[in-house]
């Protein structure tokens, strides 16, 4: 099994190569909690996750062993951006398999690594197994959490922590294949010391939770989840031998909380975070797992690639969520100054006005009306009750 001897390594192998991400300690985190909050802020790192460094890691170890055609990896997402600059690190070629229907703006990204990017599958499964198909022309398989060098690259972030905080109560890591807990594990924990791993995954793909649970892999179907980077549909058969030794718990949270929690990094910490870097925030804040007042915490943020028209979306749902934005539908009369007098009683109310369009081709509309659609800036429950009040005693109907 990996050791942490391993891990030191591939430190020694890739530092070169990687930048050292900074551990942050975090007043308003900690405020909230009663814990001493520390960021893992692996958002810094090259290609902006935590994949380069198992991917690094992997191809120089085997550079011996890569033949003129290079390596081969599957990936939607992280893993395709870090084998690709590893790749060209190490003076290899590299081909990226990527799912049909892949954002572009992660195929140019990948491409701009210098990979070869082709489009197979129309499920990431699909994509392994044509990626899988292309070792029979000499390429080199670089599997994104299932080997020991990845898993040993990963773990190089717990050689971080320690570096910087010595020995942390809890280290709190995204999990879906298991690569990145099963090497901070084996780095933190393979040394004797008595830091708690644990793991957070999406409800929606429950993979590794159920595993740890039951002691056996188990495959799942996933549902829709902004977690894509850990929506994993089984837990990797060497992460999950590491993880029986070395973790300690696995939990799970939602999509509410997901994106609560990246609402939270950006809001407090001008940090952009994608759902699955943002899960272990979501577990210390939901109460999923609570800690002991004063005991040290690290949260591994461990990407923040996320597509801005996600973003964009998670942002207005976490508004609505936390009554910052009020979605409203009026129908008035199409008449000069109509609109005029509807916005003059929101102002009067406080409400900031961020988007509004008029419709007129509604059947349940009469030919002398039309229907606002307007989204407001509100300051929560109590303003947004104001701003309803204010617009029924003018005579508007709401809905």
């Amino acid at each position: 099994m990996l050791s942490p001897d391993d891990i030191s390594a591939a430190y020694d192998r890739i530092s070169p190569y990687i930048f050292k991400t900074p551990l942050v300690y975090s007043p308003t985190f900690s405020g909230m909690t009663g814990a001493d909050v520390y960021l893992k802020l692996e958002t810094l790192q090259k290609t902006g996750s935590f994949k380069l460094r198992g991917a690094t890691n992997a191809i120089l170890n085997n550079r011996s062993l890569i033949g003129p055609n290079g390596v081969v990896a599957a990936s939607a997402g992280n893993h395709a951006q870090g084998v690709a600059l590893a790749a060209g690190i190490a003076g290899v070629r590299a081909t990226i398999v990527m799912p049909v229907g892949s954002s572009v703006a992660k195929q140019e990204a990948t491409r701009g690594y210098g990979a070869e990017v082709i489009l197979a599958g129309k499920t990431l499964d699909e994509t392994v197994r044509y990626a899988r198909g292309l070792e029979e022309k000499g390429l080199f398989f670089i599997h994104p959490y299932d080997n020991e060098e990845v898993i040993a690259g990963a773990g190089t972030i717990g050689y971080e922590i320690l570096m910087d905080l010595k020995e942390p109560d809890y280290i709190i890591v995204p999990v879906g294949g298991g690569g990145l807990m099963a090497g901070i594990a084996t780095a933190v924990k393979g040394r004797g010391t008595k830091t708690r791993i644990i793991g957070v995954q999406a409800s929606a793909c429950d993979a590794a939770y159920r595993a740890f649970q039951d002691g056996k892999r188990h495959l799942v179907m996933p549902d829709k989840t902004i977690a894509d980077g850990i929506a994993v549909p089984c837990v990797g058969e060497i992460p999950f031998e590491i993880l029986r030794t070395y973790g300690d718990d696995i939990c799970l949270v939602s999509e509410e909380e997901m994106i609560d929690a990246i609402l939270l990094l950006i809001e407090r910490k001008r940090i952009i975070a994608e759902a699955a870097g943002a899960a272990p925030l979501a577990a210390l804040v939901s109460g999923r797992r609570t800690f002991p007042l004063g005991s040290t915490v690290v949260l591994v943020i461990s990407g923040g690639n996320i597509d801005l028209s996600l973003l964009q979306r998670v942002i207005t749902q976490g508004q609505i969520r936390k009554d910052h934005l009020l979605l409203l539908s009026i129908v008035i009369d199409d008449r000069p100054g109509s609109l005029a007098d509807l916005l003059t009683v929101i102002a009067d109310a406080g409400g900031n006005i961020l988007d509004l369009s008029q419709r007129r081709d509604r059947k349940d509309l009469h030919p002398t009306e039309i229907r606002v659609e307007i989204e407001i800036e509100v300051r929560g429950a109590d303003h947004q009750q104001r701003i309803r009040s204010h617009l029924l005693s003018a005579g508007y109907q709401l809905k």
